[in-house]
């Protein structure tokens, strides 16, 4: 049975430069849906799909984060991982993390790295380029703003929070972070 069975696919309700949002049943499980947050950036971590981790393992390594990081709406099919939100309100973020593979993934892979050829590479990039080969999968990572619930102006988003993330998983799954605006390699 596909990964993706039972699980649907919509257009966001808002238009933020992401092309759907993910359902399970009539549930949106995204952030997308709730007033309290604003979209604010997508990550990727791209990996291979014999590397994607048990649910089990993902929940362990997030938790590894400590108290500040809650794991929360973690959606699997048949036992296997699809979604869940990571919500870390003392960095005023929150990230719905979603698992794709497929044509889609290699697409963006190849697009990738055909950009990475003509870019002057710098420190551990050659590295981390050299991963991609034979890539069929990512995590689509989509980094809230918390606009709810805060005392002042001053207090605002902080990317670490992001950044902390992306680099847990990317050491679980053996995966490559990429910033898509600027096709950077993290």
């Amino acid at each position: 049975m596909a990964l993706n069975a039972g699980i649907q696919s919509a257009a966001c309700p808002v238009n933020y430069g992401i092309d759907r949002v993910l359902y399970f049943g009539d549930i949106c499980v995204s952030l997308f849906e709730d007033p309290n947050y604003q979209y604010h950036e997508t990550y990727f971590l791209l990996f291979k799909k014999d590397d994607c981790p048990e649910v089990d393992a993902l929940c362990a390594t997030l938790g590894e984060l400590g108290p500040k990081y809650e794991t929360v709406d973690v959606k699997t099919s048949d036992g296997a991982f699809e979604a869940l939100t990571v919500r870390s309100p003392y960095d005023f973020s929150a990230m719905d993390i979603i698992y794709s593979e497929g044509e889609d993934v290699t697409t963006q892979v190849d697009e990738l790295m055909d950009e990475l050829r003509t870019t002057t590479l710098t420190g551990d990039d050659h590295q981390k380029m050299l991963k991609l080969d034979g890539v069929n999968a990512r995590f689509e990572i989509f980094h809230f703003e918390q606009i709810a619930g805060k005392k002042n102006d001053d207090e605002s988003l902080d990317p670490g929070g992001l950044l902390l993330v992306l680099d847990k998983l990317a050491d679980l799954c053996n995966g490559v972070g990429v910033d898509p605006a600027s096709n950077t390699l993290m």
